[in-house]
């Protein structure tokens, strides 16, 4: 099994930048898989991106293509997204998450493991 715990978080203002981390303990070789997540009040957990830890393929949702960046640090077996351009729309609470691999299907429920999430909010 592999642990996760997400930091970075924070309060900017629109237009600001935030990297946020994903570091992943236990038994890593078996998630391939890490996608980030951002649930706001009230509305459903939705998919922000992936990357394919062994090969490097990233995915993005529409929403944040061209803004943020997903990367990976294997000696540090951490997983970031770099935000940039931020909206008052990002505001969320971010999660992490770990799969075997990056399939074609791309939901929450797609994903066994988690984070505890980290609080990003966005001022206009």
């Amino acid at each position: 099994q592999v642990h996760l715990v997400e930091s970075g978080g924070g309060s900017v203002q629109a237009g600001g930048s935030l990297r946020l981390s994903c570091a992943a303990s236990g038994y890593t070789y078996s998630s391939n898989c890490i996608g980030w997540f951002r649930q706001a009040p009230g509305k459903e957990r939705e998919g922000v991106a992936t990357i394919d830890t062994g090969g490097g393929s990233t995915y993005y949702a529409d929403s944040v293509k061209g803004r943020f960046t997903i990367s990976q640090d294997n000696a540090k077996n951490t997983v970031y997204l770099q935000m940039n351009s931020l909206k008052p729309e990002d505001t969320a609470m971010y999660y992490c998450a770990a799969r075997g691999a990056c399939l074609a299907s791309w939901r929450p429920a797609d994903f066994g493991v988690w984070g505890q999430g980290t609080q990003v909010t966005v001022s206009s």
